[in-house]
């Protein structure tokens, strides 16, 4: 109960000038992530995940490191993957997918020129790197041929999901957001 009363409790709700930037929320109906147009990308985002010239938006979610890599699908969660990623600190991954074109399921959000700089800083330091400071791209397929897996900082708990790390992404940059939540709809609703 708790949780949903804060997914609907706003935060950064003051009206923001010069919001001449998009970026995207996207969800498959539980997950979210943020998609940002490639041209928008900071220096570092873009020499260190993979995509081709024609693709033209990224998106990045944060999510279990297990979870990613055994449930290709829903069908696939089985109840020791669900409970330890819920109940255990576990270890994480970003999920980076590159897309050619708009997605109309995408929900907008209009940010300025420091919003975006933030979100790009927040993007960047859950990545982990190594000792040349690049990201570390996970041996795990993706799903598909647009997607890859990079080894992330942090750990997912029930109270730190996959949609908790795209609402703090939101707060830190100063976009509107939930007080808290591990849900995605909150955050949408904020945002319809």
């Amino acid at each position: 109960m708790v949780a949903i009363i804060c997914s609907y409790i706003p935060v950064n709700t003051k009206e923001v000038k010069d919001a001449n930037y998009d970026v995207y929320l996207s969800t498959n109906g539980v997950h979210l992530e943020i998609v940002i147009p490639k041209e928008n990308l900071s220096s570092f985002l873009l020499n260190n995940v993979e995509y081709q010239e024609k693709e033209k938006f990224v998106s990045f979610g944060w999510g279990d490191k297990n979870f990613y890599a055994n449930t290709p699908t829903w069908k696939d969660v089985t109840f020791s993957v669900g409970f330890k990623a819920l109940f255990l600190k576990t270890p994480t991954l970003l999920h980076v997918s590159r897309y050619r074109k708009f997605k109309h399921n995408w929900i907008p959000v209009k940010v300025n020129t420091e919003q975006l700089r933030l979100l790009n800083q927040y993007i960047e330091s859950s990545f982990a790197i190594n000792h040349n400071s690049n990201s570390l791209l996970h041996p795990k397929p993706g799903y598909w041929k647009q997607d890859n897996f990079y080894t992330a900082k942090g750990s997912y708990t029930c109270f730190y999901t996959c949609n908790t790390w795209v609402n703090q992404a939101l707060k830190q940059s100063g976009i509107k957001a939930s007080l808290w939540t591990p849900f995605d709809f909150g955050l949408l609703s904020l945002h319809q």
